[in-house]
């Protein structure tokens, strides 16, 4: 490991309680014993990259994705299990030609239940699981880099601090953008999009106001999905903007890293098959729980598209007060991840 302050490449026993052998001093994350394997470095690295180098804010959901991507990818059978499919083929061999029988024998059947033992060993580690939820994410990444530096990276905003500002438009009818994702709603204050597009950012239905377009920002997974048809129920008449991640648009890419989260209610998944828009394939999907976060959307991309979302809803406003709308989120992001 390399020293965060010194710079000096660091044996495991150079480094007790994360202390440099070199420098003698105190560094937040060891790989070896992190769960995501990171060191202070790598946060850096990450956090210049997520805020283009201190330019734009971001939070610890977004640290927190991009920090774990890496563990979410599909996981590949790995070299042992390469290596007990050789042995028996070795053995199958070896027995066949050399003899005993028996030796021929138990070579075939390791090199036959080899790659099933190993399959099955990835599934049942967890596909899609991420090692270290949100929720422990601060307590084992971001406690101990605050004891270390006084303070979460620079660029990093505190999402335990989220503020409620909120906007007016010119026509005196605030537009409500809904976003229950905190990170995300976060980020958007941090940015000042309120103030610079007349909204009011709120996190919950019963929190959007009695007038004035709503703007729904969704993550993929059944519940955020079926979010812009809840408002619509609830909200007859009203202006509703589906500035949701379109499933289709995000499936299947190799740049889109989903994660699984808890299974969704299944009223939830009936109200997704009442839709139609959704295949069956697309359902058995949603119904495992797979979810493609918000906070997994570089904040300038997400930043750009909510400003223009907003801007095109200001400029409907006056011409369709009383027509529901979707307007299209993104085309997938194709900036490098972290």
């Amino acid at each position: 490991m390399i020293c965060p302050h010194c710079d000096a490449s660091l044996l495991r026993r150079e480094r007790p309680d994360n202390v440099c052998g070199k420098c003698g001093r105190r560094y937040a994350l060891d790989p070896k014993t992190n769960p995501l394997e990171l060191s202070d470095l790598r946060v850096r690295r990450v956090v210049a990259k997520l805020t283009d180098d201190g330019r734009l804010p971001c939070t610890p959901g977004h640290l927190w994705y991009a920090l774990s991507r890496r563990s979410l990818r599909p996981r590949r059978i790995g070299g042992g299990c390469v290596a007990v499919v050789l042995l028996g083929a070795f053995l199958l061999t070896a027995g066949y030609f050399a003899g005993p029988a028996p030796l021929a024998y138990f070579g075939l059947v390791l090199a036959l239940l080899a790659p099933v033992l190993c399959v099955l060993a990835v599934v049942a580690g967890g596909r899609g699981r991420p090692k270290v939820l949100p929720g422990a994410f601060r307590g084992d990444v971001l406690e101990p880099w605050v004891e270390v530096y006084g303070g979460l990276p620079p660029g990093v905003v505190d999402d335990r601090r989220y503020p409620a500002p909120g906007g007016e438009s010119g026509a005196g009818q605030a537009t409500t953008l809904l976003c229950p994702d905190l990170s995300v709603a976060t980020l958007i204050a941090a940015a000042g999009l309120p103030e610079r597009h007349g909204l009011l950012l709120v996190r919950d239905l019963p929190e959007v106001p009695a007038r004035g377009p709503v703007i729904v920002l969704h993550d993929v997974s059944a519940p955020g999905l079926v979010l812009p048809w809840r408002v619509r129920e609830a909200l007859p008449g009203r202006r509703v903007i589906d500035a949701g991640v379109p499933l289709r648009a995000v499936r299947g890419l190799p740049n889109a890293v989903p994660y699984r989260d808890r299974q969704p209610d299944q009223a939830v998944l009936t109200r997704l098959a009442e839709v139609g828009d959704y295949t069956s394939d697309e359902l058995a999907w949603l119904r495992k729980g797979w979810t493609y976060p918000l906070v997994a959307i570089p904040p300038g991309r997400l930043l750009d598209v909510v400003s223009r979302v907003a801007e095109r809803v200001g400029r409907a406003a006056s011409a369709d007060q009383g027509r529901a709308a979707a307007v299209g989120f993104l085309t997938w992001p194709d900036e490098g991840a972290p």
